[in-house]
């Protein structure tokens, strides 16, 4: 595979984003980039929204836990079930009942401003870390495989990412990521396709199906020890409580769901975005059942991360493979990073700016587009910090695993405002969701290191449970 090759695909790739950019952003006003003028296909935002949860971390990532974790990814896939049900039947319509816009509004309706403003900045430090990462892993991948090549530093990289990501997405915003995450979606699909069709062709394996049950690397269900991090139960509401806070409490996912013409079509975008979801995690996996014995049988030294990239861009599997993993590569980062710059310009736009509360709707606009301009840098500046300051990528990664502590207050606040009818002291919340965090943080490493048990994902549950037992002392 040669750099012009990689090149020409990226070109391709983003003018038909820019192309859709501009036929879906015709005529857009705040209205149409905040909430697409409410007439998404529930369809396309269920299919779309595969690829903006399967993030470029997780198109590497997953089939290369399989050497290592067996098929267990699968018990929290299944938790993922339970957390969308819940989204689907409670989160769902109470976003629609109070027609918002940004689902933190919620919280100001029901605590107070500090709360509101609390939930909200939470959900701009998580997802701006969360996004910068994603990116940063997947710019690291094309400047190894291209950028080098021509001599073009990473900064540069960087920041045309960026901003080709601007460009399509600033006029029509949630409208137009619905549409481009529907084509970024499909290729992810295709790639993931190809590449079992062509290792298994190489394998010479006739049923992909009964090779994958037979191989001891498919075992899914672990039940033996509850202290390991694999554990069914600790996977599988880890899961569901994952599912409900990163989509059902992040503005980033659930701006596409408020998208939708009514209630009826959010409901039934989530009910068959599910089903997918499980479908295709488990390709996923099977994928990494088959990457990792290609790569024994070829004697190919390549592990975690590392695997699907080499054996996609190295291995013998031909030039088809390689291009449709670049594709499929670019595809899963730019649909988590357009949609998370959207949802980062309209949290900030409406919950600490409160554009929508002016009259002017140009001044309103003009606003967001200088807010969409200031995050695009904002990303940028994250990306590089990453890079040329902390350059450990270990460090960084645990930067990202951090930040999913941001998401255990937001479930403490939703569960208390949900299923109680105390108030509480609102100007008091900001210090509890800081001190939640913190407490979890310390409890984790205390298990770890006196007990050998490790929370993993379900620190999350942790957070949240100290989130609510604060609120819970500071009622009114």
């Amino acid at each position: 595979m040669q750099p012009i090759h990689i090149l020409l695909l990226i070109i391709g790739y983003f003018s038909a984003l820019i192309l859709i950019s501009y036929i879906t952003g015709r005529k857009a006003n705040n209205d149409t980039f905040f909430k697409a003028d409410n007439s998404s296909p529930w369809y396309l935002v269920a299919f779309g929204m595969i690829g903006a949860s399967l993030s470029g971390v997780t198109f590497i990532s997953v089939p290369g836990w399989v050497e290592n974790q067996s098929m267990s990814y699968m018990q929290m896939v299944l938790g993922y079930v339970l957390g969308y049900a819940v989204i689907g039947l409670i989160l769902l319509p109470l976003y629609y009942q109070l027609n918002l816009t940004s689902i933190y509004t919620y919280l100001e309706d029901r605590f107070g401003r500090y709360s509101y403003k609390t939930g909200a900045s939470f959900f701009l430090l998580s997802r701006t870390i969360g996004a910068a990462f994603r990116l940063f892993l997947v710019a690291n991948v094309l400047q190894l495989l291209l950028f080098d090549e021509f001599g073009i530093p990473f900064w540069f990289t960087v920041t045309i990412t960026i901003l080709l990501i601007w460009l399509y997405t600033f006029k029509g915003g949630i409208k137009t990521i619905v549409w481009t995450d529907t084509l970024q979606t499909l290729c992810m699909l295709i790639a993931v396709g190809v590449c079992i069709y062509e290792i298994s062709d190489e394998m010479n394996i006739s049923n992909i199906f009964s090779y994958i049950s037979d191989n001891e690397l498919s075992k899914t269900f672990f039940f033996d020890d509850y202290k390991t991090g694999n554990y069914f139960w600790n996977r599988f509401f880890s899961g569901a409580f994952i599912a409900i806070v990163m989509t059902g409490l992040d503005q980033d996912m659930m701006q596409k769901n408020l998208s939708c013409r009514n209630l009826k079509d959010a409901q039934k975008n989530m009910f068959w975005f599910t089903i997918v979801l499980v479908i295709v995690n488990f390709f996923f996996l099977a994928l990494g059942v088959l990457l990792t014995e290609y790569a024994q049988q070829k004697g190919i030294s390549a592990h975690k991360d590392e695997l699907f990239p080499i054996i996609a861009t190295q291995g013998n599997l031909g030039l088809a493979t390689a291009l449709f993993f670049i594709l499929g590569l670019i595809a899963a980062a730019y649909s988590s990073a357009d949609s998370a710059l959207t949802s980062l310009t309209t949290s900030f736009s409406i919950d600490i700016l409160e554009i929508n509360r002016k009259k002017d709707n140009d001044e309103q606009e003009k606003i967001r587009k200088k807010i969409h301009i200031l995050f695009s840098f904002i990303l940028i500046a994250v990306i590089l910090i990453f890079k040329y300051f902390i350059a450990d990528e270990s460090v960084i990664a645990k930067i990202f695993t951090f930040a999913g502590y941001t998401y255990g207050p937001l479930l403490g606040l939703y569960t208390f405002g949900l299923f109680t009818k105390l108030e509480i002291k609102d100007k008091a919340v900001p210090f509890l969701c800081i001190i939640a965090p913190i407490l979890t943080f310390i409890t984790n490493y205390g298990t770890i290191y006196y007990f050998s048990f490790n929370f993993e994902f379900f620190v999350l549950v942790l957070n949240g449970f100290y989130t609510f037992i604060f609120l819970l002392l500071f009622k009114k």
